[in-house]
């Protein structure tokens, strides 16, 4: 294949969409491709062992209250010896304790069935919930006492909703599922054009809780209950299968087992796995991933009109500051700073997920004199942020014009799952 044809052929391929998968260093990478730019990316350990699975998000486990912190109402949680967790108690409705009846309070010592919600980050450790559930591609099925009902995403259509509400109905009104459970439905379940995979599926979910919570109680202190899938695989679970058209990997084993999965799950998509096999051009080299991945670690990252972003990660908050850069233009100072600050708040909102930064995020977009102007932004940042498959909302302006943004933590940072895999590899 010649340079100039596979130029051609590049070109081609960066005008779809598609789902990355390789390995690196001691690590899989997931990357989402979106008309050649790189919108998502996450990276795992390449040897994840069931024993380690209570750190991994998802896990259910018997663990032991070390203490109670009354001042900050959590408790510490021992999962194995030496591996603890926090558990926060506000807004906790319900526990369910091993070695007595729960009577509304946590006490030192209590063994207590646990989830990891959250992963560690930092020098902060893994968080837990007493809220059990199981997630499957297009429902979460919550462990429940006494009748559990129907919930839906906020992000799907209301005549989705609807239509999906209806099905549910019939489907399970007369059966035992939501006495033991109750259901979100994903996102993701609009996506089917008909809808009897969602239930298989929430059948499945259903009876995994069911055996969890008929034999917690034969198990000792530490166990491990439930181990999630590998997160990598989850993660194009999780996916919405209609934001790419293919998933490709150049690696034999992880096609393998993308292949396996697929098969047992949702053999539908089978059709959009490619093996990628060319060995003049890396998979790497053919959608330019070197250059794609380094803007995501870079503190500055330019836009389109010339102007430029400064993003600057603390431990408490993420600050970012939108510049006018290079921008040269005959436009008035008010186009020019509308035009700016519109091409910023969608370039925020991509680089919140490619980096996968959450918590407190400040915006210090360039001033703009009409309230008018600043609506019109505010409307624009929070239209971009509904489309990240993680919780992401504009709070609002202060008074000194800073723009508050909030984003669900889930998972590390990139940065911080990239220098994991390294250190373990080392």
């Amino acid at each position: 294949m010649t340079a100039s044809v596979r130029e051609k052929d590049a070109k081609k391929e960066a005008m779809g969409s598609r789902l990355i998968v390789m390995r690196e260093k001691g690590l899989i990478l997931t990357m989402l491709l979106v008309k050649g730019r790189l919108m998502e990316m996450n990276a795992y350990p390449a040897a994840e062992e069931p024993a380690q699975a209570s750190i991994y998000l998802g896990s259910i486990y018997i663990g032991k209250v070390m203490n109670v912190a009354s001042n900050i109402r959590a408790a510490f949680v021992e999962l194995s010896k030496g591996e603890r967790a926090f558990l926060p108690l506000t807004g906790m409705k319900d526990a369910a304790l091993l070695n007595r009846k729960y009577d509304g309070r946590i006490l030192a010592g209590d063994e207590i069935l646990v989830q990891v919600a959250r992963e560690a980050v930092s020098t902060k450790e893994p968080v837990l919930t007493t809220e059990i559930s199981i997630s499957g591609r297009y429902a979460v099925a919550f462990l429940a006492n006494g009748t559990g009902r129907f919930q839906f995403s906020s992000k799907l259509e209301p005549e989705v909703r609807i239509s999906l509400e209806n099905c549910l109905h019939a489907a399970f009104d007369d059966s035992d599922i939501l006495k033991g459970c109750s259901l979100i439905i994903r996102t993701n379940a609009g996506e089917l054009t008909e809808y009897a995979p969602l239930i298989e599926e929430i059948q499945s979910l259903a009876g995994r809780l069911e055996k969890i919570r008929s034999y917690c109680a034969m198990r000792t202190c530490y166990s491990c209950l439930y181990c999630p899938l590998p997160a990598w695989l989850t993660d194009i679970r999780d996916t919405r299968h209609d934001q790419f058209e293919e998933i490709v990997t150049d690696d034999t084993a992880l096609y393998q087992e993308l292949k396996e999965f697929l098969e047992q799950n949702y053999p539908m998509e089978l059709s959009r796995l490619r093996y990628y096999a060319d060995p003049s051009l890396s998979l790497s080299g053919l959608y330019n991933l070197t250059s794609k991945r380094k803007e995501a670690f870079e503190r500055r990252v330019w836009l389109k009109s010339g102007g430029y972003l400064v993003i600057e990660p603390t431990e408490a908050l993420t600050v970012i500051d939108v510049n006018s850069g290079k921008y040269i233009g005959k436009k008035a100072a008010r186009d020019t700073f509308r035009l700016i600050n519109a091409e910023a708040a969608v370039e925020i909102a991509r680089q919140l997920r490619l980096r996968n930064l959450s918590g407190i995020i400040l915006v210090d977009f360039i001033n703009m004199e009409r309230k008018e102007d600043e609506k019109e932004l505010m409307h624009l940042l929070a239209l971009e942020l509904k489309k990240d498959p993680i919780k992401a909302a504009v709070i609002d302006m202060t008074p000194l014009g800073l723009v508050e943004l909030t984003r669900k933590k889930v998972r590390k940072p990139l940065r911080e799952q990239m220098a994991a895999g390294r250190a373990e590899e080392g």
